[in-house]
């Protein structure tokens, strides 16, 4: 029994070590996915803004074409007037405009830009990036993409560190055992 909790005194900072540190994994990783989801969308929503505040007109910005941002993993744009209504979209939900969470128009008028994840309805997740227009008229652009692929790598990274913590809080338990077992001179009785 003493042997059990000397094994168990010197293995379980060493457990705690090996979680914390596969749980900070996980977490860089998985905000890294995240984060990066948004990048074609910050270029696009940036742009497309600079773009309207010239007076460039609104076909010359929106993408050809409409997205079913329920399905598709293709970037979809949607153009405010400064009022919050909706001038252009190549997003469509159900054949309808999705409606946009609100706040997220006042936060960018603010603030220049907002990042967001949206959730239009259950199952349906975008990343989001909103821009304020900067010229003569008042407006937003909104620039989403479907999550559906980086989610799925955030569960795969998830189950990998997982597995990893698993491994490693066995064999540092089988590794401090052994040690525990050799040191005392009991190898052989074990």
């Amino acid at each position: 029994m003493r042997k059990v909790k000397s094994i168990l005194r010197h293995w379980l900072p060493l457990a705690v070590l090996v979680t914390v540190i596969c749980g900070l994994v996980y977490v860089a990783v998985q905000q890294v996915l995240r984060q990066d989801a948004n990048d074609p969308q910050i270029q696009m929503a940036e742009d497309a803004a600079a773009a309207l505040s010239r007076g460039e007109p609104l076909a010359s910005v929106l993408p050809a074409g409409q997205v079913d941002i329920a399905r598709s993993l293709a970037p979809f744009m949607m153009v405010f007037d400064g009022d919050g209504k909706v001038l252009a979209s190549s997003g469509l939900l159900h054949d309808q405009n999705p409606s946009l969470p609100q706040g997220v128009l006042g936060y960018t008028e603010q603030h220049g830009q907002d990042r967001i994840t949206w959730q239009p309805e259950p199952g349906v997740r975008i990343a989001t990036v909103v821009a304020r227009l900067d010229g003569d008229q008042s407006g937003f652009v909104l620039v989403g993409r479907s999550l559906r692929e980086v989610e799925v790598r955030e569960s795969q990274a998830q189950t990998i560190a997982g597995i990893v913590w698993l491994v490693a809080l066995a064999s540092t338990l089988v590794t401090v055992a052994i040690s525990e077992l050799f040191l005392a001179g009991e190898w052989g009785r074990a």
